[in-house]
């Protein structure tokens, strides 16, 4: 079954100056050939789209399905033309990109610099959300890319593609008595005092969830913005432990003095991949983005910087 563009955009008139006549006026077409055209689409989809009557057309149920996809498809359309538009004439592309918190503070600053460098009419909208939100955000169209754990299965319409390998870890002072452990569970970890990301970091929404569902709660003395360099500096400070990812806390025990133990749990370990739903789908400069992030990347999924 194939549509014709004017035959969307004869519809979608029709059905706003609910008169045929009118219809046909806006869309620069004989009445005659606009008549013929409706005619013509309801009997290829075995179904009238109007209700005709004395005073104009009114759409039936099955026109108001054809009207709401004519609608999406015409935007889309307009939207493909501006993006065109745009390159042609050398303006600035965006980028919706969304990343859990670990590849947010730690795999993605240098990618983003390196791509964004080398692409001066391209800007990207980074956002922090979960894993979840970042699959379901992708599907509603709220996002072009997305950078996610494997804990998170996307649905098989998606595409993915390694990215970097993240793990999390416990940070501690160096005198706490957590920090002579080897590798400790988390559950073990949730008697102590806590530093915490701030309220909203898609990381901390995923510890709470697990300190949930343990039966407990984290005890957070201090929820800190700014990353996992400032939460590991308030650790060395005494004021609590923290969870982290282990790139950061390495990093961090160059500079502080701080101890670093390895979670147990199997969910500590995270791969990152990217996702997307269509990488042919996506728009040039998304497109771009994404090749540049499968470039720093090794066969074996591990993000360089």
């Amino acid at each position: 079954m194939r549509f014709d563009l004017v035959d969307l955009r004869l519809v979608l008139h029709v059905a706003e100056t609910g008169s045929i006549t009118h219809g046909a006026s806006r869309s620069a077409m004989a009445l005659a050939s606009a008549s013929e055209r409706i005619r013509a689409l309801e009997e290829t989809l075995g179904t009238a789209l109007f209700d005709r009557g004395r005073r104009g057309v009114v759409p039936t149920e099955a026109g108001l399905t054809v009207i709401q996809h004519a609608r999406l498809v015409l935007e889309q359309i307009e939207r493909l033309r501006g993006d065109l538009r745009q390159h042609a004439r050398g303006l600035r592309g965006r980028v919706r990109l969304s990343s859990n918190t670990a590849a947010s503070l730690e795999f993605l600053p240098s990618a983003l610099a390196s791509f964004l460098q080398a692409h001066p009419s391209i800007d990207v909208d980074l956002a922090e959300r979960p894993s979840g939100d970042i699959v379901r955000a992708i599907a509603r169209g709220e996002a072009d890319i997305g950078i996610v754990a494997d804990a998170v299965d996307p649905a098989a319409e998606f595409e993915t593609f390694p990215f970097a390998e993240d793990r999390l870890v416990l940070v501690t002072p160096q005198r706490h008595v957590l920090g002579r452990q080897k590798r400790i569970a988390f559950r073990d970890t949730l008697a102590h005092d806590f530093v915490g990301l701030a309220p909203g970091s898609a990381l901390q929404d995923h510890l709470d969830d697990h300190a949930t569902r343990g039966g407990s709660r984290l005890r957070l003395r201090l929820r800190l913005p700014g990353g996992f360099d400032a939460v590991c500096r308030m650790v060395e400070r005494g004021i609590g432990v923290a969870i982290v990812s282990r790139t950061a806390a390495l990093r961090c025990r160059k500079t502080m003095a701080i101890r670093v133990v390895p979670l147990a749990d199997p969910w500590a370990r995270r791969r990152l991949r990217i996702c997307v739903r269509s990488l042919s789908g996506l728009p040039i400069h998304a497109r771009s983005l994404v090749e540049h992030l499968r470039r720093l990347t090794d066969n074996t999924g591990t993000s360089r910087p």
